[in-house]
């Protein structure tokens, strides 16, 4: 399914449905595609924003989680979101979790999949390796608990961009400054409902992380999909999309009476 690409001013964004916004951030290696499975069920049900973040286009001093979050403060701004449920997979979680803890005024709930933040397993140190088509494979793969999902698409992409200099130097940066920049300290501030979707067999931000940002977060649920690595909501698009709609279906129930 294609969808059309809006730009606007420096912006470049997916909108499709009505209602309340559910807003998506891709992690480092992210693109649209991540989210077809979520964009084509939810856009019956909420207003489905994807803005593309400018992990690449960023100058240097501002290629970071901070550069990034700043970013999307202004999308949200420009854009004027409210009642926002934001969603965040890996690096788009920790961006998610910096933007919530600056701004919650604009935030009606909190959903992280994969997400940096407390701890991550780099890509080691000499990534990214250049011109090694097999190695930049061999790593997609290891994203998923299904190597098969690593598809030439995917790793033809991710080979394209590490290939340039200036591209695998900024991929560098960002991932350095999603370590130096943990919030073990500030997360257990996050008042809002949070919702925690890990992968069992996620290599990249282990199921221990999700459990740990579950005991931080006061107000979170965790749940886990069996046979699932970095990416549920693309490796495990269904029972990613029915856990998520259950947790928002529920926001909106009135409370019951005691």
């Amino acid at each position: 399914m294609e969808y059309e690409i809006k730009q606007e001013e420096k912006f470049r964004f997916i909108e499709e449905g009505e209602g309340e916004p559910l807003l998506l951030l891709h992690g480092l290696f992210g693109a649209l595609s991540n989210f077809t499975g979520q964009i084509e069920y939810f856009r019956q049900h909420y207003k489905v924003v994807v803005p593309l973040l400018p992990l690449l286009e960023l100058d240097l001093l501002h290629t970071s989680v901070g550069g990034l979050e700043k970013f999307v403060h202004k999308f949200i701004e420009y854009r004027d979101y409210k009642e926002i449920n934001l969603l965040g997979n890996s690096l788009g979680g920790h961006v998610a979790l910096m933007y919530v803890l600056r701004h919650p005024e604009r935030i009606k709930s909190l959903t992280l999949t994969g997400s940096s933040g407390l701890f991550e397993n780099g890509m080691g140190d000499t990534y990214p390796k250049r011109g090694d088509y097999e190695y930049i494979r061999k790593k997609t793969e290891l994203t998923f608990y299904d190597p098969k999902m690593a598809t030439k698409e995917l790793v033809d992409e991710l080979y394209e961009t590490v290939n340039v200099r200036l591209k695998a130097l900024k991929i560098i940066t960002l991932a350095k400054s999603a370590i130096r920049n943990n919030l073990g300290d500030e997360v257990s501030q996050i008042k809002h409902p949070t919702l925690l979707v890990w992968g069992k067999n996620d290599n990249i931000t282990p199921p221990f992380v999700g459990e740990e940002f579950h005991k931080l977060i006061p107000n979170s649920e965790l749940h886990f999909i069996d046979r699932c690595g970095h990416a549920p909501m693309m490796e495990r698009p269904e029972e990613f999309n029915g856990i998520l709609h259950k947790f928002l279906r529920k926001l909106n129930e009135p409370a019951a009476v005691a």
